[in-house]
């Protein structure tokens, strides 16, 4: 059963690392009434922020996503750029505090072009 209610969801500061990041993946492919997740200073890397990314693509009701202080790299940051191409509800993306070089931003910033 798919929980209708929950608008958001706040795992700051945890040990959250890329499984746990899988899992809220395959909960927000099906999930349509959350609105924002904070995963801040967690443990995840690009595994993590790809696995969310892909669900980010068929997701339209997450409108925040904070990943900051965590180990995302640049196939992350690509990962979430892909995802931004095709989504249409996310508003607010923080990724401050992580290691995304000047590769990550290009696609990030090449994802802002296209992005409706």
């Amino acid at each position: 059963e798919v929980n209708a209610s929950l608008t958001t969801l706040q795992l700051r500061r945890n040990q959250i690392g890329d499984s746990g990041a899988l899992g809220l993946a395959n909960a927000l492919k099906v999930n349509g009434s959350l609105k924002k997740l904070w995963l801040d200073d967690n443990q995840i890397t690009d595994a993590g922020a790809v696995g969310l990314a892909k669900a980010l693509e068929v997701n339209a009701s997450l409108t925040t996503l904070q990943l900051r202080r965590n180990q995302i790299g640049d196939s992350g940051a690509l990962g979430l750029a892909n995802a931004l191409k095709v989504n249409g509800s996310l508003k607010k993306l923080w990724l401050d505090d992580n290691q995304i070089t000047d590769a990550g931003a290009v696609g990030l910033a090449k994802a802002l072009e296209v992005n409706a």
